[in-house]
């Protein structure tokens, strides 16, 4: 085995080797981390700008958009960078600070859609106390819990990362410093990290993914119980945009972190990273604006002025 000594650089293997292909990758991935800088800007300045939007609903809107930048631009620049370079190296403290934003801002991202989710649940089921319920000290709480838990996991996650030894030369076989791949590098024993990488995503996954899917039977029980087909419609409406997207990242994201090595693969593996942590972070500002009647309203606004 090569020499166990702390590595100063890793080398990062990417999406592929092939140049032609680096660099319609480049372009593709420029453009989508362009939509998605663009989309969650203008989701959060609308927001911001529009008294109608100033509501609970579009406040945790607002922190989901705020995320979604947050955790594209941890991956995306250096992963346009790789493919324009031909050392392919990341220091070993960059390495660890991306791995450590990822895991801060998967965390967040996750807590942040169970707020959402509560929120509906709120307006739905207890309309006439909504007001009350969701006041701003409850929606600050609920906000400054999702960003602590993302805290909260990085935290757990990174700091066993600290001693774990790497060979002098290593290569990750991804295009980021994501944990999965960081720990199948490292040359040490890494069962620790990788039983604490599995109790936080079963923990912190689950109790999201659970709170979140109770809040979402009682939304469907009391929308079931409402007697008009147009009433039905119009409250599952304001819901079916964040369902969307609880679907599409806990599909990929709680499989990619909890699922045994044994079935791991390189392919499968880039792609559903991708998925979770570049489309869709593109994906959510689309989504609500283009299912949104009150965004959109509101962009019309803006623009007209």
């Amino acid at each position: 085995m090569e020499n166990q000594t702390s590595a100063s650089e890793f080398v990062l293997l990417g999406l592929t080797s092939d140049p032609h292909l680096q660099g319609f990758l480049f372009f593709v991935f420029s453009i989508v981390y362009f939509i998605t800088l663009f989309g969650n800007m203008v989701i959060m300045i609308v927001i911001s700008s529009d008294p109608h939007l100033h509501s609970p609903m579009y406040f945790f809107l607002f922190h989901l958009a705020l995320t979604d930048i947050c955790y594209a631009t941890t991956i995306v620049p250096y992963m346009l960078m790789n493919f324009l370079v031909k050392q392919k190296t990341i220091e070993f403290s960059t390495c660890i600070i991306q791995m450590s934003l990822i895991l801060l801002s998967a965390g967040s991202e996750i807590f942040m859609l169970s707020a959402m989710a509560y929120d509906r649940y709120v307006a739905i089921c207890k309309p006439l106390h909504y007001q009350e319920v969701m006041n701003k000290l409850v929606c600050s709480q609920l906000v400054g819990g999702a960003w602590a838990m993302g805290v909260l996991h990085s935290i757990i996650n990174t700091l066993p990362m600290l001693n774990v030894q790497f060979c002098k030369y290593t290569e990750i076989k991804h295009f980021s410093c994501e944990l999965p791949p960081l720990l199948a590098a490292a040359c040490g024993g890494t069962f620790l990290n990788k039983l604490v990488l599995l109790s936080s995503a079963v923990i912190f996954g689950s109790s999201s993914f659970l709170l979140t899917l109770i809040s979402y039977i009682y939304i469907i029980s009391t929308v079931l119980k409402i007697q008009s087909a147009k009433g039905r419609h119009k409250a599952f409406s304001t819901c079916s945009s964040h369902l969307i997207i609880v679907v599409l990242l806990y599909t990929t994201a709680l499989f990619q972190y909890t699922k045994p090595s044994s079935v791991s693969s390189f392919i499968l593996d880039q792609l559903f990273s991708i998925q979770y942590s570049i489309l869709t972070p593109m994906l959510n500002p689309i989504i609500y604006s283009l299912k949104n009647n009150d965004v959109k309203t509101a962009l019309g606004r803006m623009l007209g002025k």
